[in-house]
């Protein structure tokens, strides 16, 4: 499981200089269209995804699938929730607002589901109570 903890470790990194960076150039610029994404990168996409890195160090789940499911789940939903979010809220392409909204709620619609997979995990047992 601890490669499970450092891949959230890296993503959560990732994500933590992303939106150091919006937030800079926001406080720099005075312009704040990155607001809402800016929070979303710092909470969900750093803080989220330290917090379960944090979890897989100190436990070890017994159920490896679910575990697997979960780490992707994070990853994936993040990115995708956080992208989508700057497309529908920033707009920087001329892309339409039904491909905006379906990468948004798809991307959301994961990271949901990363959400209840780590519900379910930390109700199970792990691998010192077996």
């Amino acid at each position: 499981m601890n490669k499970y903890s450092k891949a959230l470790l890296r993503v959560s990194a990732a994500f933590a200089l992303v939106g150091a960076f919006i937030g800079s150039h926001m406080a720099g610029s005075g312009a704040y269209e990155f607001k809402t994404v800016h929070a979303h990168i710092l909470v969900v996409g750093w803080l989220t995804l330290f917090a379960w890195s944090v979890f897989y160090k100190v436990y070890k789940p017994a159920n490896k699938v679910l575990s697997l499911l979960h780490v992707w789940s994070a990853i994936i939903g993040a990115i995708g929730l956080t992208s989508g979010m700057w497309l529908y809220y920033v707009k920087p392409f001329d892309i339409g607002d039904t491909l905006t909204n379906v990468f948004f709620i798809v991307g959301g619609s994961i990271m949901l589901l990363s959400f209840i997979f780590f519900f379910i995990l930390t109700f199970m047992k792990t691998e010192e109570e077996k």
